[in-house]
């Protein structure tokens, strides 16, 4: 483990740096180009600046893991804690193929600033684990959770970093984390992993919080621009928990048609509009939202340039960039994913007048009723469905305006506005502790 101390000015940045060269479409370079030009106009000082551009510390750890043939398979994985100024870690772990610990420090940095424009107290951090799920059983799915949590339990607490899901994990692999730490203590302690069932600790409305926290922003940026949602047309990038709530609520909240819709393996376009309940029917049968009846094929390509008012890029990183940008048409871009815009892209869109809600605010709502999670479980006082959405619904409505606020006063995208209002936040808490 990599603690901030004296050590991480001499190794962190030496490891990082090679990584910068080996990739130009790293995602942890994103970041911190990102962070950079955010530094630049809010005049931070150099000790500020250089602090906030690396993790505090992090975790590589390596899990033998039995599977279902009697084999013994070895699996790698991560734990980035970025900066903990205001309070405990708080970050999704992913299950993924093609993880790298850079996307985990990335998604990590990404974790601390949008816990702090949502203005929660706590930090950032991310995990990560290199697998397939598709091609793994129950079985060996949770034989691997509890190994990840053996490996990098001595890192979480209530105090110190509160896991959540990501990328193909799911409440129930929450379950079996929760349960391993529990295990591992010697006690309950539910309340150290949230995204869990409601059985076991979950909080209501956690299910469609993401999705749910971007269509408030949207409706606040129609708002923002005079754009009135109702009968206008939607895409949907990523059809996985998020972009298939999003579909729902786009039309129930915003009474938006969704015309397109993507996963991995490709997309289908209706211009008359796609029934949420049908569509999802059709994927949970066929395993893929292509080939549904009465739909035209569309590449994932193809969904991000189509003429529709409101974008929703709900899948992976680094799909809207340099080479795209010019030829996106939707009025808003809505990021449910993190970091889909690449730092060239986001010049792009915002000199054709396009508005972003960045990711730092647009998918903060499946943080923020996290925290909510972790609230509940410490007071043993569980609030409704109702109750979380209204305590939601403001917590991403006041982040909203401060961000447009932020952008309008200095003049710049609402990414950079978002920057300047969660490294502000974070830099404020760091002097005061006496970091810097």
């Amino acid at each position: 483990m990599i603690e901030r101390n004296e050590s991480v000015r001499c190794t962190l940045p030496d490891m990082l740096m090679q990584t910068e060269s080996a990739s130009e479409r790293n995602p942890f370079i994103f970041a911190r180009k990102q962070l950079d030009e955010a530094a630049a106009i809010m005049k931070l000082d150099p000790a500020t600046h250089e602090l906030l551009r690396w993790p505090l510390r992090e975790l590589h750890v390596t899990m033998p893991v039995k599977m279902d043939n009697g084999c013994t398979k070895i699996f790698h994985g991560f734990r980035v804690q970025y900066n903990d100024a205001r309070g405990p870690n708080k970050g999704g772990i992913r299950f993924h193929p093609d993880e790298t610990i850079d996307t985990v420090r990335a998604l990590a940095a990404w974790m601390t600033w949008k816990t702090a424009v949502m203005d929660l107290p706590l930090g950032g951090g991310k995990g990560g684990v290199i697998c397939d799920t598709k091609s793994m059983s129950s079985g060996e799915l949770e034989r691997l959770s509890r190994a990840y949590i053996r490996q990098v339990g001595r890192m979480l607490g209530l105090e110190k970093d509160v896991p959540a899901p990501d990328l193909y994990t799911t409440p129930q692999i929450m379950a079996w984390m929760a349960d391993e730490y529990s295990f591992m203590q010697g006690n309950n302690e539910f309340g150290v992993i949230t995204g869990k069932p409601l059985a076991i600790g979950g909080s209501a409305g956690r299910g469609d919080a993401t999705a749910r926290g971007g269509i408030y922003c949207v409706r606040e940026a129609s708002e923002v621009i005079g754009l009135n949602l109702s009968g206008k047309k939607a895409a949907i990038q990523g059809y996985g928990n998020v972009g298939s709530h999003a579909h729902k609520l786009a039309a129930e909240l915003l009474g938006m048609k969704v015309v397109c819709v993507s996963d991995s393996k490709g997309g289908i376009y209706n211009p008359e509009g796609l029934d949420h309940a049908e569509v999802s029917a059709h994927k949970e049968a066929a395993g893929s939202v292509t080939g549904f009846p009465g739909s035209l094929a569309v590449s994932n390509e193809e969904l991000l340039e189509l003429d529709v008012a409101v974008l929703f890029p709900a899948a992976m990183e680094s799909v809207i960039t340099g080479s795209n940008a010019e030829n996106i048409r939707a009025k808003i871009v809505a990021e449910l994913a993190n970091g889909p815009t690449t730092p060239e892209a986001d010049s792009i869109l915002y000199s054709k007048g396009i508005l972003v809600i960045p990711d730092l605010l647009c998918n903060a709502g499946g943080v923020t009723v996290s925290y909510f999670e972790m609230v509940q479980n410490t007071y043993g006082y569980y609030w409704d469905e109702d109750e979380v959405y209204r305590r939601l619904e403001k917590k991403m409505k006041t982040a909203f305006r401060s961000v447009n606020e932020t952008s309008g006063r200095y003049n710049v995208h609402n990414r950079l506005g978002a920057y300047i209002v969660g490294v502000g936040r974070v830099a404020d808490a760091m002097k005061l502790r006496g970091w810097i």
